[in-house]
């Protein structure tokens, strides 16, 4: 079944959205209503609609002499596959061993972590005062994307593994309307604005959202004297799945469809050592360390690293993501910024960095319950590397996208 985000009834609900000032997150207290404006209003797309891609810009920004400026891949999408022929090594889509966590690929010590709830929570990435956030190596997945001027903030996954602590924690965005369907997981955030608050009040898991918006427990603050206390909030894993068992909510998940992954590539791919990003306020910095097999983060030109471990950030897969990006009618802050609705939702270009190389393809997600799924441009799968993956989210077009052999 479609969720709201696909019915039409949705452009009548938005027309009545609340409109607040502020992106929320800086008050334990319960927000009281604000003032309905018919200015808030989503566009959103049909459920049979087909999202069309820019073209990639021909400009080239200056890069250091050793990289490459490339782009995401602009080919036209093609079908997703309808079935995975037998591939040699192949986990996934469909076939996950009871040990084996269908978010990673990966054999777990205790598959009865695997019967609990995946939790999305909200991690902020800016100003750079915020760093080292804690807990976000501990998590299967992460998801960056742009808020508002030009940054960016996360998104972290937790399911076979735990964090203690986990934070700063921020306000929601429309893109986490769509993380915990395509997770069936639960999702713990500060705030938001009104006419978002709205929607997570109106959406298919609001019974498992914990959030000051709605008065939840599960928070607390963590003063610094070069800190503000917007920045000051943050949670663990145990406490928020102790709030979900309490409300019958932490359950194994329902996914709907699964990724791949394989210890090797299918074909290889074209060489990748390092890939940078350039965010308009951020720059992600991922160096292949072949040592352990993982790409290691830097942030605007500093390692990045969890305040938990002390560790700097280490990913097995880095999944370049490039979506449409609409500006709305929502205010998110006393600045007047609006919000951003990207829209992960059809399919697109992807390139995918593992094991030291480069594979571009084309992401897929048909359903609002459907997991981000890769293929190549003909429609085989596009395999992961087994382990944790970082997902940067960017705008259709984006040239800002650097890559050293």
């Amino acid at each position: 079944m479609l969720n709201k985000r696909f019915d039409p009834r949705w452009f009548l609900v938005s027309a009545f959205l609340w409109l607040a000032a502020g992106c929320g997150g800086t008050a334990v207290s319960t927000p009281q209503p604000t003032t309905p404006s018919p200015t808030a209003v989503i566009p959103m797309p049909s459920a049979t609609a087909t999202l069309a891609l820019s073209p990639t810009p021909t400009a080239t920004p200056t890069a250091p002499p050793t990289q490459q400026a490339t782009s995401t891949p602009t080919s036209t999408p093609t079908a997703a596959i309808t079935a995975t022929p037998t591939i040699e090594g192949l986990i996934g889509p469909d076939n996950f061993p009871a040990n084996v966590n269908p978010l990673t690929g990966e054999v777990v010590r205790d598959p009865a972590v695997l019967a609990r709830r995946p939790l999305a929570i909200k991690v902020s990435n800016h100003p750079v005062l915020v760093r080292p956030q804690s807990g976000l190596n501990s998590a299967d997945l992460v998801f960056e994307h742009y808020v508002e001027a030009g940054f960016t903030r996360f998104t972290a996954v937790f399911y076979s593994h735990d964090a203690d602590p986990v934070g700063s924690v921020r306000s929601g965005r429309l893109i986490d309307l769509e993380i915990p369907n395509m997770y069936d997981a639960a999702f713990a955030y500060s705030g938001s604005s009104g006419p978002v608050r709205l929607m997570f009040k109106e959406s298919e898991f609001f019974n498992r959202l914990i959030s000051i918006d709605f008065g939840h427990s599960g928070f607390y603050r963590v003063e610094e004297p070069d800190r503000p206390l917007v920045h000051s909030l943050f949670t663990d894993t145990p406490t928020l799945r102790y709030l979900l068992a309490e409300r019958g909510e932490e359950v194994p998940p329902q996914f709907q469809n699964g990724m791949t992954f394989r210890d090797e590539p299918l074909t290889p791919g074209e060489p990748a050592s390092s890939v940078e990003i350039q965010y308009q306020g951020t720059n992600a910095f991922w160096g292949y360390d072949e040592g352990n097999g993982r790409y290691l983060r830097w942030s605007d030109g500093q390692p990045h690293l969890d305040a938990n471990t002390g560790e700097q950030f280490s990913f097995k897969n880095i999944i370049v993501v490039s979506a449409e990006h609409v500006e709305t009618d929502i205010i998110e802050d006393t600045g007047g910024s609006h919000s951003i609705q990207i829209q992960i939702w059809g399919e697109g270009p992807v390139s995918v960095f593992r094991n030291g190389q480069r594979f571009d393809g084309l992401w897929h997600r048909d359903e609002p319950h459907d997991m981000l799924t890769f293929t190549d441009k003909e429609g085989a799968p596009l395999p992961l590397a087994p382990g944790n993956s970082f997902f940067q989210i960017v705008p259709s077009g984006f040239d800002d996208l650097f890559v050293t052999p």
